[in-house]
């Protein structure tokens, strides 16, 4: 039986489970951010991924996201911006 965090996961749309899923992968994206965008809070996210994951696919990205500080906004230095580059959208 899926826990009450996959649940609210599953009512998302399609499209906005992809993007949970791949701000969760993104190393410069941070757990605040996707709680902010879809009410899922870091331990949410976590339970989302076990969930969706093959469980070597969730070891390598529990192992990875760990203690990384780009993924948690109070561990974040300053200077880390998730703001416009130019070069990263191409027009």
């Amino acid at each position: 039986m899926p826990k009450a965090p996959v649940k609210r996961f599953r009512r998302l749309p399609d499209d906005e489970q992809s993007r949970v899923i791949e701000m969760a992968w993104e190393d410069r994206t941070p757990f605040e951010a996707i709680e902010t965008l879809f009410g899922l809070a870091e331990p949410d996210v976590i339970e989302v991924m076990r969930h969706q994951l093959k469980p070597a696919s969730f070891h390598l990205w529990r192992k990875r996201v760990t203690g990384r500080a780009t993924k948690h906004t109070a561990l974040r230095s300053p200077s880390v911006l998730r703001g416009y580059c130019p070069t990263q959208y191409k027009r």
